[in-house]
């Protein structure tokens, strides 16, 4: 059954921000890895950043802050998403994610799980945001001057052990995402569409499958949206995001279906098709497989 894909991940909401000085080619790390599940857990840090030899998930609400040097960039939703030196991003990491280039010196980063992102209780117009893949990004100029103490702050609490220190940063990091989100509420897009042949060729793809992944597409169609031949687009790919088309749509879909059971009261059929599983018995093979645990399970994990 062809499912009609929904408008949550329209390209007029997917934020990029332009860059101040494109991005040439041998800034592009030439990945040799592959598609890494990471596992989820509260914790924050700082650092250079380190291009992603693979896209990789986590079922856990990322904020990114760069703090000094130069911009960082991602693919992510299909798209590129820049985050200035001096800007902040949000987004749902459970979605596919790598970083392909930077000019950042240090960076903070702080990982939220799952379950304690939707423990906040936001707003369902920021929950279904995130939860469909459109970031939150904010530029340089609308930062907050106390984000650099803030972040350092907030990852000395979270590694200190301590349940009040604990309960402190996590109130107030809640408090950014939504100050973030409302600051932030009907900016205009910007896309960076990059100068490298074979990441443009990748997002187009990435894009497409963003945006269809809930219909039953092939390798063809990907691949048409590129201007390329299938065997063509399989390589180009596999070479920026170290995973195959076929496994990259597999994971929209199953962060597609943990969107709908934590968020909706569908039942199992109705998510299975939602989602773009061609039947109920493969959702839950695949869902089994790479969460772990039953859909319904999960759900009730999650209190609904």
């Amino acid at each position: 059954m062809t499912v009609r894909a929904s408008a949550l991940l329209h390209d007029d909401r997917i934020r990029v921000h332009a860059m101040s000085a494109p991005f040439r080619s041998e800034n592009f790390l030439d990945p040799q890895g592959a598609l890494v599940d990471e596992p989820s857990y509260l914790r924050g840090w700082s650092g250079r950043p380190t291009l992603m030899a693979a896209a990789h998930r986590h079922d856990d609400l990322e904020i990114n802050f760069v703090a000094d040097g130069g911009s960082m960039l991602y693919l992510y939703g299909g798209e590129l998403l820049e985050v200035a030196v001096g800007g902040l991003a949000v987004f749902w990491a459970a979605i596919p994610h790598q970083l392909v280039a930077s000019r950042a010196t240090r960076v903070h980063w702080l990982h939220v799980p799952f379950d304690r992102f939707l423990a906040w209780g936001l707003p369902q117009s920021l929950l279904a945001r995130v939860l469909s893949g459109v970031p939150v990004v904010t530029p340089a100029a609308r930062s907050d001057a106390s984000d650099p103490a803030k972040f350092t702050q907030w990852a000395a609490d979270l590694a200190a052990g301590d349940d009040e220190l604990h309960r402190i940063a996590m109130l107030e990091i809640q408090a950014r995402v939504r100050r973030l989100a409302l600051a932030t509420a009907g900016d205009p897009a910007h896309r960076h569409a990059g100068d490298d042949p074979a990441l443009r060729q990748a997002v187009s793809m990435a894009r497409y499958i963003a945006h269809h992944f809930r219909e039953p597409i092939t390798v063809a169609d990907v691949a048409a949206a590129a201007n390329v031949h299938p065997t063509y687009a399989m390589t180009q790919f596999r070479k920026v995001v170290r995973t195959t088309i076929g496994d990259y749509v597999k994971l929209y879909r199953l962060a597609e279906a943990r969107r709908l059971l934590v968020t909706t009261g569908l039942p199992a059929s109705q998510v299975a098709a939602a989602a773009g599983f061609g039947s109920v018995s493969r959702f839950y093979r695949v869902f089994t497989e790479a969460c772990g645990t039953t859909p319904a399970r999960f759900r009730h994990g999650r209190g609904l």
